[in-house]
């Protein structure tokens, strides 16, 4: 197979998957010397967005092409000279898979365990399944039709179901924040990750946009569609379901865990589930698990994580700041953008899941706590622009040693802001010229906030640790000399961004294994090894992997 990269198309060009793909064949063409006739598949393999030159807006392709002869292939290459080289290149065709039932050596007795229906949780779950080892999956949360009810519902009511919200349910905190497939890292499963994703029902697009995403009204659907999967394989999926024990041999590996579930009627029921092999992907926001871990004496420790606001602007101006006269145009949508400033403090200042055409979610999962996070929905055809703006809390801004110390500093910064928010789940806000001008702000400008639960305006610096309100002043005025308008004074800000990432680590090695507890693989954003959608899915299956490896 011959990849072609760097292929340069109008906005015009690029508008369609069919106009790109007829782009990238026009070239193909020209730079092999072949005829058309000669290509038996090309598909489209990324295209991205090239903003540079705001004169000249315009995509940037690559294909993947098979030729008839595959024999050609390598003579096509092998006569360019070394220009054309650079960007053509034969590439393997083989693309990962999930493992199948011959690949288990020794099936357990008991079948294995996996707690949590994020990302990392179904994707692990989804790999055990096609391996044919017929696991458990838990979720505390609802199903997704029952979750957005849960959500709905507390968005009119400021009624707060503890196990069912933005954070709990199935799917975990993407399912509601945009769902949103960028990520820093590369491996190959990425590839095998989007497929499973568009089988799903997401849209087809994720497969090459540079910058992907499924958007919070399709991706209900599609985490749904990954259950049935994982049903039709021979799993169980548990909703409303929770891990409240996990018990050990005397030698330290795990011999069961403790569920607690909810009958129709209200009614809770405990049961000891046996099992020897136990993937705990539970996500960033369970205190109880990470509690529960500290209690049982399993090897935890603090990590970095960040905390900061939610900053808002209108749409329309960061279109015209990221593209110049080309803003609006079809083919392009809503503009992100990805910032950093380091400031003088030492610290540094970044934008964090940049919604567009989005709006500010109440992500709340416990009571008397505000927590904001953003969304979009997959046209990202609202008004406002949003994004976190965080600071890293470090282990030693930390006191004492507790590994847990991170998370009483998110609880108390969420419990003040709920205070100063006026309760009700109600945000504090301000707007950026007041809080760079220490005064409290009395209502919006130009820029509506759209936290569903209503905003407070007033000064949030009381429900900020000192060194983020230090590092927002000293940050937003450099992120305006990048990105014309960030700092404009009408855009609003929304307290507090509390859980980005997680604040504990629950230590394993480098083959997924926790640390002193044989059978225990922690997964995902929660355990502290991704950062979002694609690096916890990305982990489930690797941490699948590695209990199918102990199983041979």
């Amino acid at each position: 197979m011959i990849e072609i990269t760097n292929i340069k198309a109008s906005l015009k060009q690029g508008s369609t998957e069919e106009s790109c793909l007829k782009a990238c064949k026009r070239e193909a063409t020209r730079l092999l010397n072949i005829q058309s006739q000669d290509i038996a598949h090309i598909a489209l393999h990324r295209k991205s967005i090239d903003a540079r030159k705001k004169s000249n807006v315009h995509f940037i392709l690559s294909a993947r092409i098979e030729l008839c002869d595959h024999a050609q292939e390598l003579a096509c290459v092998e006569t360019l000279n070394e220009s054309a080289r650079k960007n053509i290149h034969l590439i393997d065709s083989d693309e990962p898979h999930f493992p199948q039932p011959d690949t288990i050596g020794r099936r357990p007795a008991l079948r294995p365990v996996v707690v949590g229906a994020g990302c990392a949780g179904l994707f692990a779950a989804l790999t055990l399944a096609h391996a044919g080892l017929e696991p458990l999956l838990i979720e505390r949360g609802a199903d997704a039709t029952r979750r957005t009810r849960d959500v709905e519902h507390f968005n009119r009511t400021g009624e707060l179901n503890e196990s069912s919200n933005i954070q709990f349910g199935l799917g975990g905190a993407g399912t509601f924040s945009d769902g949103k497939l960028t990520t820093g890292t590369k491996n190959p499963l990425h590839r095998l990750i989007l497929q499973t994703f568009v089988e799903a029902g997401a849209p087809r697009e994720i497969l090459w946009d540079a910058k992907p995403h499924i958007g919070s009204d399709i991706l209900p659907a599609v985490v749904t569609d990954i259950v049935a999967q994982i049903e039709n394989l021979g799993g169980e999926v548990c909703f409303n379901t929770q891990m409240v024990d996990i018990a050990r041999t005397t030698a330290g590996a795990i011999s069961s865990i403790t569920i607690s579930s909810q009958d129709a009627d209200g009614q809770k029921h405990e049961e000891v589930i046996a099992t020897s092999q136990l993937i705990l992907a539970c996500g960033h926001s369970a205190r109880d698990v990470f509690a529960l871990l500290s209690q049982r004496d399993f090897s935890l420790q603090r990590k970095t994580f960040a905390m900061g606001v939610r900053i808002e602007h209108l749409q329309c101006d960061i279109d015209r700041a990221q593209y110049g006269s080309a803003a609006g145009h079809p083919a392009l949508g809503a503009a992100p953008y990805k910032l950093v400033a380091h400031t003088k403090n030492g610290r540094s200042l970044f934008s964090f899941c940049m919604c567009p055409g989005g709006q500010v979610v109440a992500a709340a999962s416990e009571a008397h706590g505000v927590v904001t996070n953003g969304a979009s929905l997959h046209a990202r055809d609202g008004a406002n622009a949003n994004a976190a703006l965080l600071v890293n809390i470090n282990p030693q801004d930390l006191p004492g040693d507790d590994p847990l110390a991170g998370i009483d500093l998110q609880r108390s910064c969420e419990r003040r802001a709920f205070e100063i928010g006026g309760g009700a789940y109600r945000a504090p806000a301000q707007l950026v010229g007041d809080f760079m001008a220490h005064r409290p702000s009395t209502g919006a400008a130009t820029v509506a906030p759209t936290y569903p639960r209503g905003v407070t305006w007033t000064e949030i610096d009381p429900c900020l640790p000192a060194h983020v309100a230090e590092t927002l002043r000293l940050g937003i005025p450099a992120l305006g000399r990048k990105l014309r308008g960030y700092d404009h004074p009408d855009a609003a800000l929304t307290a507090i961004e509390s859980r980005s990432s997680s604040p504990v680590t629950i230590m394993r090695d480098s083959s997924c294994r926790a640390l002193g507890a044989e059978g225990l693989y922690p997964c995902g954003e929660g355990a502290g090894y991704a950062g979002g959608i694609m690096s916890a899915a990305t982990d489930g299956i690797r941490c699948a992997q590695a209990l199918i490896a102990d199983l041979r």
